[in-house]
């Protein structure tokens, strides 16, 4: 057991996302991990583009109110305590709603065969962003 080192927190690069956006990586798998974490703060109506993560994400909602949209036309409100699984190969974007800030855990595996493991597509529009919310929880 160690204790790791925390990174410093990083500036989400503007290609990727609109409005301003934070990350601490909390972690960074190695062989033979494949998993990532990281915390992600999102300032308010700050959201991602359109992206695919090759063996889907998971995003545990900490603070705010998470909006998570599909290429459907869903967009999903998710509240503090609440996991969303986005499936692998899904697009989707998400960010914070846009009267305040939302914090989330992001947790995602790398590909073995060093493939994208996300792809980024457009900004989502304001449109996109906008559509009405809902509020469906899945029981496993």
């Amino acid at each position: 057991m160690e204790l790791v080192a925390q990174q410093p927190t990083d500036k989400a690069p503007a290609h990727w996302f609109t409005g301003d956006v934070w990350f601490d990586r909390l972690h960074a798998g190695q062989e033979p991990s494949r998993m990532n974490v990281n915390l992600v703060r999102f300032s308010p109506g700050a959201r991602t583009h359109w992206h695919i993560h090759a063996l889907g994400q998971t995003l545990h909602i900490v603070s705010g109110i998470a909006l998570i949209g599909t290429r459907d036309g869903t967009v999903l409100e998710a509240r503090p305590g609440e996991t969303v699984s986005c499936p692998p190969g899904g697009e989707h974007w998400h960010g914070a709603a846009p009267d305040r800030f939302m914090e989330h855990i992001a947790l995602w595996e790398v590909k073995r065969d060093g493939g994208a493991e996300v792809v980024w597509n457009e900004p989502v529009t304001d449109e996109q962003y906008a559509r009405p919310r809902a509020r469906q929880v899945y029981v496993a």
